[in-house]
C-alpha cells in the first residue's frame, strides 16, 4: 500500500514553563523549573506539598464564565492549547473537506476536578444524589476531542486513547496512521492533564511515586540523579497539527518536520514497574525505528520518558544502549520533565514539542537538576546536564512509558 506522508504544521502548549509554544519554548532551552508550592488547594496535610502547577491560567480568558462551567480544567487545556495549534498551522474551516479533519485529544485521567467535587458534594449533602448534570460529560477523557470538533465542525475520526503515561504519544501514532493510510487529510492530535488536585496528589502519594522534596521544589524532579525520589505532577496540554504532506503543501502550510514512524509495545511484566531489563523500552524503540526505515545511526537525539523514578530511570538507558550499541554515545538524550515536571497523560505530546524544538533550534533542551549522576548508568552516555547543548539533529525520537507496561515512540525528522 503507498502510505502518505504526514507531517506537522501547527503547534500548540500550555504549560508549566509557559502558556503558549513561545513562552514555552525560551523557558525550555533557558533550564527553568515550573515546580513550585502547590496553590489550587491548600497542601498542609499532604506528603508532597508542590507540583508543576500552570502559572496564571484564568479560564475566563478563554471561556465565557457558562462554558467554563461545563469543562473540566483538563478539556480546558486542551481546547486551550488546540486553539492555538489550529491558528499555527493557518486552518481555515471554510476551506477544508471538514470529513477528513479528525480530532484525537487524550487524557490519561481525564475529569479528576469534577469526580472529586461531586463525590465530595454528594458525602457532605448526607449522600443525597444532587449530582450536576455535567458530571458525566465534564468527567470523560474523551469528551475534550468532542469539544475541539464541534467547536471547529472537525467531521473525521474522533475519540480518545488512555494509556497512561504514553497516551498522548499514541493518539499521535493513530493520527500518523489515519493519515498515511488516507483516512484522513489533518489531524489535531495529543494529549491534556489536570491531576494536581487534592485525590491526585494523595493518590500519587500513597504509591511513593511522587517526590517529597518539599523544601526545595525547583530541585525536585531530579531524573538520573542518584538522589533522585520521584517524578513531580503536572498540569497542562500539547496538540500538534498533523496533515498529509501535499495537502499541507498545496495550501502553502508552514511545516515544522516530518512524522517518520512510530512504535507501540507492552512490558507484560508489572503493574507499575518497568521491565527491570528494559525489554519493552527497547522493542518500542526498535518498532519506531523499523516502522520508520531508519537506522539507529539516524538518530541524533532522544528526549526520554526520564521521570526521576528509581527503576525507570535505570531501565531505559540500558533499553538505549540494547537498541543503539556504540552510536548510544554519540546520542544527545534528555528529560525535559526535570523542568515542567510530569504531565501523565499529555507528556508524550508536550515532550513531542520539546522533540520537534531540537530539530527547528538545533539546541538539545537540558535535563536540569542533574548534581550527582547515578553511578549505575553508564558515565559515557550524553544526559545533556543542565544546560542546553548546541547540536544539528535531523531526526528526533521521543519515549514516553506508562503504568499498565504501555509503552509508546515517535520519530521526528528535518524534511
Amino acid at each position: 500500500m503507498d502510505l502518505k506522508r504526514v507531517v506537522v504544521t501547527g503547534l500548540g502548549a500550555l504549560t508549566p514553563l509557559g502558556n503558549t509554544v513561545d513562552e514555552f519554548k525560551k523557558a525550555l532551552f533557558e533550564g527553568v523549573s515550573g515546580a513550585a508550592t502547590i496553590t489550587r488547594f491548600d497542601p498542609s496535610n499532604f506528603k508532597t506539598k508542590f507540583a508543576c502547577e500552570l502559572k496564571g491560567y484564568d479560564p475566563l480568558d478563554y471561556f465565557d464564565r457558562k462554558l467554563a462551567r461545563k469543562l473540566d480544567r483538563y478539556a480546558q487545556y486542551a481546547i486551550v492549547s488546540s486553539d492555538e495549534a489550529i491558528k499555527d498551522a493557518g486552518l481555515e474551516p471554510e476551506k477544508l473537506d471538514l470529513d477528513r479533519v479528525g480530532v484525537l485529544m487524550s487524557s490519561g485521567i481525564g475529569g479528576l476536578q469534577t469526580f472529586e467535587d461531586e463525590i465530595i458534594g454528594f458525602v457532605e449533602n448526607n449522600f443525597i444524589p444532587r449530582f450536576n448534570p455535567f458530571f458525566i460529560p465534564k468527567m470523560i477523557g474523551d469528551i475534550a476531542s468532542g469539544h475541539i470538533s464541534m467547536k471547529y465542525g472537525f467531521r473525521g475520526p474522533n475519540y480518545g486513547t488512555v494509556a497512561a503515561c504514553a497516551t498522548a504519544t499514541i493518539s499521535l501514532a493513530n493520527a500518523f496512521d489515519h493519515i498515511r493510510l488516507g483516512r484522513a487529510k489533518i489531524m489535531v492530535a495529543g494529549g491534556s492533564e489536570a491531576s494536581v488536585t487534592r485525590v491526585g496528589i494523595g493518590g500519587f502519594n500513597a504509591m511513593h511515586a511522587i517526590s517529597t522534596r518539599n523544601d526545595d521544589p525547583k530541585t525536585a524532579s531530579r531524573p538520573f540523579d542518584v538522589d533522585r525520589d520521584g517524578f513531580v505532577m503536572a498540569d497542562g496540554a500539547g496538540t500538534l497539527i498533523l496533515e498529509e504532506y501535499e495537502h499541507a503543501k498545496a495550501r502553502g502550510a508552514k511545516i515544522y518536520c516530518e512524522v517518520a514512524g512510530a512504535g507501540l509495545s507492552a512490558d507484560a511484566h508489572h503493574l507499575t514497574a518497568p521491565h527491570p531489563e528494559g525489554l519493552g523500552a527497547a522493542n518500542v524503540m526498535r518498532f519506531a525505528l523499523e516502522d520508520a526505515g531508519l537506522k539507529p545511526e539516524d538518530i541524533d537525539y532522544i528526549n526520554v520518558h526520564g521521570t526521576a523514578t528509581p527503576l525507570g530511570d535505570i531501565a531505559e538507558p540500558q533499553a538505549i544502549i540494547n537498541v543503539f550499541g556504540e552510536h548510544a554515545y554519540k546520542l544527545s538524550i534528555s528529560s525535559t520533565k526535570s523542568m515542567h515536571g510530569h504531565l501523565l497523560g499529555a507528556a508524550g505530546a508536550v515532550e513531542s514539542i520539546a522533540s520537534i524544538f531540537a530539530i527547528q533550534e538545533g539546541r538539545i533542551p537540558p535535563t536540569i537538576n542533574l548534581f550527582n549522576r547515578d553511578p549505575r548508568i553508564d558515565p559515557d552516555l550524553d544526559l545533556t546536564p543542565n544546560k542546553a547543548k548546541v547540536r544539528e539533529v535531523n531526526a528526533a525520537l521521543c519515549n514516553t512509558f506508562g503504568f499498565g507496561g504501555h509503552n509508546a515512540s515517535v520519530i521526528f525528522t528535518k524534511i
